[in-house]
C-alpha cells in the first residue's frame, strides 16, 4: 500500500506534480526563491516608518494630555492613575527608546554629513526640555496634588508646554528630517539600521513590543472614554 507523505509548499515547488521521483523544477525553485523574498523584504520596516509609527503613540498621548488639559480648566475630577501611566509611557517609550534611537544614530550623522545641524541642534533640546517636563508630570499626578490649586496649575502648565512643543517636534522630524535620512545614509545602511531598530524593540519591550504599547495607550484612552474615533467627528 503506497503511503501518502503530506508536501509542503515549499515541497511543492521542487517537485513535479504528481511525480514521486522528486524532479527538480528549477523555475518554479527560482520562481518561489524571489517570491519568498520579497515576502520578506515587504514585512521590513524602514527606519523611518518605524520612528514614524512611534509618533503615532506619542500623538496619542498628545491627546491624552489634552483632555486632563481639558479636565483641570473646567476643575473636573479625573484619575491621576492614568495620567501618570501616561507619562510613564512617554518616559520609558519615547524618550527613553524612540528618542534614544534619534540621538544614537540620526543626529551624529546629520553632524557627520553637515546638513540640517540647526535643526538637529533644537531637536535635541527639545528632547532634553521634554524629559524635565516628564519628570514634573509624573511627580505632579498624584491624587493629593491635585487638591491643591497651586500644583494643579503648575501640572496643567507643564501639559500645556509639552503639548505645545512635541505638536510642531514631531512634525517638523516626520516631514524634514526624516526624509532628508536616507539621503545621507546608504540603502545598506539604511537596511540594516531598520534591522537594528527591531532588535532595539524586541530587547526592551518583548517581541511586538510597538503593538504591546499601543494596546497600553488604547487601555488609558478606554479608562478616560477618548478611545472611540467617532467622537471626534464634527456633528
Amino acid at each position: 500500500m503506497e503511503v501518502v507523505k503530506r508536501v509542503t509548499r515549499r515541497d511543492f515547488a521542487l517537485r513535479a506534480p504528481g511525480a514521486g521521483a522528486g524532479l527538480v523544477l528549477p523555475g518554479a525553485l527560482l520562481a518561489w526563491s524571489s517570491a519568498e523574498k520579497k515576502e520578506k523584504e515587504e514585512e521590513k520596516i524602514s527606519p523611518a516608518e518605524d520612528l514614524m509609527r512611534e509618533h503615532g503613540v506619542l500623538n496619542r498621548i498628545l491627546l491624552i494630555y489634552e483632555e486632563h488639559l481639558r479636565r483641570l480648566d473646567a476643575r473636573q475630577d479625573f484619575d491621576p492613575g492614568i495620567l501618570a501611566s501616561s507619562a510613564g509611557i512617554v518616559r520609558y517609550f519615547v524618550e527613553e527608546y524612540h528618542e534614544k534611537l534619534e540621538e544614537d544614530f540620526l543626529f551624529p550623522r546629520f553632524r557627520k554629513a553637515d546638513k540640517l545641524v540647526d535643526l538637529v541642534a533644537t531637536l535635541l533640546a527639545q528632547h532634553q526640555a521634554g524629559r524635565r517636563l516628564t519628570a514634573q508630570i509624573e511627580q505632579l499626578a498624584h491624587a493629593g496634588n491635585l487638591k491643591d490649586e497651586d500644583k494643579r496649575h503648575e501640572l496643567s502648565g507643564n501639559l500645556r508646554v509639552f503639548v505645545h512643543m512635541y505638536r510642531p517636534h514631531e512634525s517638523r522630524e516626520d516631514t524634514v528630517l526624516f526624509p532628508a535620512f536616507r539621503s545621507i545614509v546608504s540603502k545598506h545602511e539604511y537596511d540594516s539600521l531598520g534591522d537594528d531598530f527591531e532588535k532595539k524593540e524586541d530587547q526592551l519591550f518583548g517581541e511586538e513590543g510597538f503593538l504591546k504599547v499601543v494596546d497600553q495607550v488604547a487601555e488609558l484612552e478606554k479608562k478616560l472614554g477618548i478611545y472611540d474615533l467617532g467622537q471626534f467627528t464634527p456633528k
